[in-house]
């Protein structure tokens, strides 16, 4: 399609009112507002299923991190648990210890003295 103007042969590249008039041939022939609206709705959809895929791996982060935290809160549970009675042993070993310097006065000293001594040459060497 041609026009005209002051003498001058102008191409309106096959576009007259908004209809597409190279695709007529192949019987492709639609309004640039309906292609245009396809094109814009092929790529939401495909921003829209990169974002579902985007959501699906946060789900499944989210999912991992929940296991982890309550796997450490359960660990952590137990270290209370034994810290607990760690405590209670060492609250009886202190009494023991405290009853035997009351019976046996400085010579028990002198032997537990020399006991801790050894025990922490041994870890040392």
């Amino acid at each position: 399609m041609h026009q005209r103007r002051n003498g001058n042969v102008k191409s309106d590249n096959g576009m007259r009112k908004g209809y597409n008039y190279s695709n007529l041939e192949s019987g492709t022939y639609r309004k640039n507002g309906d292609t245009n609206s396809n094109i814009m709705e092929q790529q939401n959809n495909e921003r829209i299923s990169e974002l579902s895929e985007q959501v699906a791996r946060l789900k499944g982060l989210t999912i991992d991190i929940g296991n982890e935290v309550r796997e450490q809160n359960s660990l952590l549970d137990n270290m209370g648990d034994n810290f607990g009675n760690v405590g209670d042993l060492l609250q009886g070993t202190m009494r023991r210890i405290g009853t035997l310097l009351d019976r046996g006065g400085g010579r028990h000293m002198l032997i537990l003295v020399g006991f801790v001594v050894f025990v922490m040459v041994f870890l040392y060497w």
